[in-house]
C-alpha cells in the first residue's frame, strides 16, 4: 500500500479527507488510561472520523491494568489494539520485545515535523539516532509547587531573615529548599513540603527529583550506572531530612493523592508534583483554601523528573491498520488539534502549542510549564524500569526510616539497577 502524504496546517482537514478511501472500514482500538487526558482526546474523535472516514474506539482502564492488557495482545498473533498509548516505563520493554512497529519511515515518507516537539519529550521515550518507536503523547514532568503567598507574610521573612541572615525568598538550590521547607514546618503554621513516601513509584518519582536537582544522574551518557556518587548521597540525605523534617506526619506512607488533599486544603507550603496539578489547586470552587496563592517553578537546582506517554503502532496488526494508525498519532499531535486540546487543559509536548497565544491567554502558567518540561531528566528507561521502582523505593524506605545508612542505601540502589540492566 502507497503511504498517504501528510501535512498539517490550515488545510489539515481537506488533506485527511483524502485519506478516506484508502483508510475505508478501518476501525482503531486502543487502550487508554482512565484520566482527564483520555477524555481530552475522545471529544476530539468525531472531527477525525468525520475528516478521514476511520473511526476510533477507545477503552478506559486504571493505569494498574493497563500493561498487563497491553502484553497479552503484542505476544499475540494479532492485537485486538491497532493503536497505542505507551508509558515512559514501558518504553524500553516494548521495543526491546519486538512489539512496537518503527516509525522512522513513516515520518520520513509523510514528512511529518518531529522539530516541533521538545527534545526531551522524545528523548523520554527512547528516541535514539537509529530508531523511533513512539510519538509523545503528553507529558508529566515535574516541578515545584508553592504557595506564593507564604513568601509573602510579614512574619515569616521577618523570623526567616533572622534565623539565616538573608531575605526569604524563592530558593535556588535543592539545599535552600529544603532549609526553607523544614523552616516552614518549624515554625508550626503548616507542613514545609506534602511529601509521597509510599515505597515504590511514589517514593522512586519524588526522589529522582532531589536526585537531578542536585546534580546527579541515574545512568553516565556511555550508559553505565552513574547513581553511586557524591551527587547521589547528597541528594538521598536531603530527601532523608525533607520526609523526617518538613513533611506531614505519616508522609513515608502518603501517596500523590496525600500530597494534594493537603496542598489543597492549605496545610503545605509546597510539593514536589507534576505541574498540570497547579490548575487543580487554583481552583477556587475546588481548592478554596489555596486559590490564588499558589504558583509553580522548575524545581530548585535547575532539573526534575520527566515522565509521559506516547503513541505507537503494533507489530502485529495488518498494514492497513498501521496506516490508520500512523494517520491518527500524526493528527492528534497536529499544532491545530493540540491546541485544541491543551485549551481544554491537555498536558503539551511541543513547544509551539505552549508558545500558541490562544493557550496562553487562558493558562498564562504554561510558560513556565514550557521550562519544567525542557529541563526534565529521565527515570532509567530499559526493560526492566518498573521492577526498578520497586527495587529503589525500597531503598529510599529503609533510609529515610533509619534503618539502613544513606551511603548503603545508594550503593544497593545502583548496584540493583546495574543487575537488572545485565539482564
Amino acid at each position: 500500500m502507497k503511504r498517504r502524504i501528510l501535512t498539517f496546517s490550515a488545510g489539515l482537514a481537506a488533506t485527511l479527507s483524502a485519506t478516506t478511501a484508502l483508510a475505508d472500514g478501518v476501525t482503531l482500538r486502543t487502550l487508554m488510561e482512565d484520566v482527564p487526558e483520555t477524555r481530552i482526546v475522545e471529544s476530539l474523535l468525531p472531527e477525525f472520523e468525520a475528516n478521514t472516514g476511520i473511526k476510533v474506539e477507545i477503552e478506559k482502564v486504571g493505569y494498574g491494568d493497563m500493561h498487563d492488557k497491553l502484553v497479552a495482545q503484542l505476544v499475540g498473533g494479532q492485537s485486538s489494539y491497532n493503536l497505542l498509548t505507551v508509558d515512559f516505563l514501558w518504553a524500553g520493554e516494548f521495543p526491546a520485545a519486538g512489539w512496537l512497529q518503527e516509525l522512522g519511515p513513516y515520518v520520513d515518507e509523510s514528512k511529518f515535523d518531529l522539530s516541533a516537539f521538545i527534545p526531551s519529550t522524545l528523548d523520554l521515550l527512547g528516541r535514539t539516532d537509529d530508531a523511533l518507536y513512539l510519538i509523545p503523547m503528553y507529558n508529566y514532568s515535574m516541578g515545584l509547587i508553592y504557595r506564593k503567598d507564604m513568601l509573602e507574610d510579614a512574619a515569616l521573612k521577618s523570623a526567616y531573615e533572622a534565623k539565616f541572615n538573608k531575605p526569604l525568598a524563592m530558593p535556588q538550590t535543592l539545599d535552600d529548599y529544603v532549609a526553607l521547607a523544614k523552616f516552614i514546618k518549624a515554625e508550626g503554621k503548616v507542613n514545609g513540603a506534602a511529601m509521597q513516601g509510599q515505597r515504590g513509584d511514589p517514593n522512586s518519582m519524588e526522589f529522582s527529583n532531589y536526585l537531578f536537582a542536585s546534580g546527579g544522574e541515574y545512568l553516565n551518557a556511555d550508559g553505565s550506572v552513574a547513581l553511586d556518587s557524591d551527587a547521589g548521597r547528597k541528594a538521598l540525605e536531603l530527601y532523608k531530612d525533607a520526609i523526617n523534617n518538613a513533611a506531614q506526619t505519616g508522609a513515608l506512607s502518603a501517596t500523590l493523592d496525600d500530597t494534594l488533599r493537603l496542598m489543597c486544603a492549605g496545610d503545605s507550603f509546597s510539593m514536589v508534583t507534576y505541574w498540570w496539578m497547579l490548575p487543580q489547586l487554583d481552583d477556587a470552587t475546588a481548592c478554596p483554601a489555596v486559590a490564588g496563592k499558589v504558583d509553580m517553578a522548575v524545581m530548585p537546582g535547575g532539573h526534575g523528573e520527566s515522565g509521559g506517554w506516547g503513541w505507537g503502532i503494533p507489530a502485529n496488526v495488518s498494514d492497513e491498520e498501521k496506516e490508520a494508525a500512523w494517520t491518527f498519532i500524526t493528527w492528534v499531535q497536529s499544532h491545530d488539534v493540540e491546541v485544541q486540546r491543551a485549551l481544554q487543559g491537555h498536558a503539551p509536548v511541543r513547544a509551539d502549542v505552549f508558545d500558541d497565544p490562544a493557550v496562553l491567554a487562558k493558562y498564562p502558567f504554561y510558560a513556565r510549564a514550557k521550562d519544567i518540561v525542557a529541563s526534565g531528566k529521565s527515570f532509567p528507561v530499559f526493560t526492566y524500569s518498573p521492577q526498578y521502582e520497586d527495587v529503589l523505593g525500597t531503598q529510599l524506605s529503609l533510609a529515610a526510616s533509619n534503618e539502613v545508612d544513606v551511603p548503603t542505601a545508594i550503593t544497593a540502589a545502583a548496584t540493583g539497577l546495574q543487575e537488572l540492566l545485565a539482564k
